[in-house]
């Protein structure tokens, strides 16, 4: 037994003493791209939704619908998809994905009407249902654990930059052809080309990958050997232990709650710019823009701030569920404090303060890799994300029923209050003390 722990250390120490290489931080770049891309490709419906609701005489019932149909499917293939991961690996699904609603998108071009835009949603939803869950297995491949809450929110930070980037590309790639058609067909055709890059580049196991040096992977197996291949993990998954049933139920509560705010911002933010603060086009993708910029902002700073604070010594878990607490009270004070403001610049201004506390709820993706074994975080990192699914399925058609029934925004606001509360609960009833 010491035999072997010296051996380990004396490898550990050979490796050491030269510089390690940063692929894993590439790979965790490509992943951002994907995830970019990905958001792009999602915001564009309600950037253009304007527009084609007048085409197609689409009332807000309707709006809502098509709006929701992206989560029908999403949410369906979350844990089949996550099965998928497990069973041959994040960069096989990733890549193939990434081309499949690459199509998808590039269809959505072609529509006649609102029922043929419903089915290519549809679709697109299943394409990009696995995305999230891959990413959250890759977090436990190719990170330390001292790492882990910065590669997930450097994944899910593309989520608010692609709806930034998203919000004011779209609505200019409108304006530029003087067409929504051809907005989504660029959109695609640049989606398909990075499920190339994928494939090209990322491995499911870094001993595999040309750019890994010695020093690099004694630094991202320094406290998880168990880590050592993916095959290994793979075979091993139908041993490890059951997933933890309080805190993944609180997960998937939380994560719903955090998701509809997200997503109400996303699906039905665009509409809310139009109608109720009178903006144009080109006003709507501005704003976008510096809302979902502000949060991309505030993921990197929630992410590295973690890090920074568990390395002074703070226990992981207390700084974990004080950040999303204080996420989900910001959030919360802003969405009250909306219905009062009359001035769109203001109203702009403070959504731009809630998306960057909102998004500090990137962490949630540090969490699978931190509750489950490794042969199970893709399993619960789709379960998260079919919870956030089902809020992004509800909210959209939630929001349009509201607005339909009251013909105002306010109390759509007050309904997003509410889901911060549901928010903050269900973080903290998430139990981690014991943490992988």
């Amino acid at each position: 037994m010491e035999s072997r722990m010296e051996a380990r250390a004396a490898t550990r120490d050979a490796a050491t003493a030269q510089r390690a290489t940063s692929v894993r931080w590439r790979i965790f770049g490509v992943v951002f791209l994907i995830t970019l891309i990905n958001l792009v490709d999602r915001i564009s419906l309600s950037i253009a939704m304007p527009t084609i609701a007048k085409e197609f005489s689409l009332s807000p019932a309707m709006q809502g619908l098509i709006l929701s149909s992206f989560f029908w499917s999403y949410a369906l293939l979350q844990i089949p998809g996550g099965w998928l991961i497990d069973r041959f690996g994040a960069r096989k699904v990733v890549a193939g994905a990434t081309v499949l609603w690459g199509l998808f998108q590039t269809l959505m071009g072609a529509a006649t009407g609102g029922l043929s835009m419903l089915v290519m949603r549809v679709g697109l939803g299943a394409a990009e249902a696995p995305l999230f869950p891959a990413g959250s297995k890759l977090n436990a491949l190719w990170l330390s654990k001292k790492e882990r809450a910065r590669g997930a929110v450097l994944m899910d930070a593309g989520s608010p930059l692609g709806a930034a980037i998203g919000g004011l590309a779209i609505s200019n790639l409108i304006l530029m052809f003087g067409s929504w058609r051809m907005a989504f067909v660029v959109a695609g055709l640049a989606t398909i080309a990075c499920g190339w890059l994928a494939w090209r580049y990322l491995r499911d196991d870094p001993a595999k990958h040309p750019g890994v040096n010695a020093a690099e992977l004694a630094h991202i197996r320094d406290g998880a050997p168990a880590q050592a291949s993916a095959a290994v993990q793979a075979s091993a998954h139908t041993q490890d232990a059951p997933l933890p049933l309080r805190s993944t139920v609180a997960m998937c509560v939380g994560r719903m709650a955090w998701a509809m705010i997200f997503f109400g911002l996303l699906t039905w933010g665009p509409s809310y710019l139009t109608q109720a603060r009178g903006l144009s086009l080109s006003q709507i993708g501005a704003a976008t823009f510096f809302i979902f910029l502000a949060g991309a902002c505030g993921s990197l700073t929630g992410g590295f701030l973690c890090d920074a604070l568990c390395s002074w010594g703070f226990a992981r878990g207390k700084v974990v569920k004080s950040m999303i607490a204080v996420s989900g009270l910001a959030t919360l004070a802003v969405f009250a404090a909306l219905p009062g403001i009359s001035s769109p610049v203001t109203a702009i201004a403070v959504l731009c303060a809630a998306a960057f506390v909102l998004m500090w709820g990137s962490l949630y993706w540090s969490l699978p890799s931190l509750l489950a074994s490794p042969g199970r975080v893709g399993l619960l990192g789709a379960c998260m994300n079919c919870a956030g699914s089902v809020g992004g399925i509800s909210i959209p058609l939630i929001t349009g029923f509201i607005l339909q029934r009251t013909g105002s925004f306010d109390a759509v606001l007050h309904f997003y209050s509410a889901c911060a509360l549901v928010y903050i609960f269900g973080s903290l009833a998430i139990d981690l003390r014991r943490t992988r």
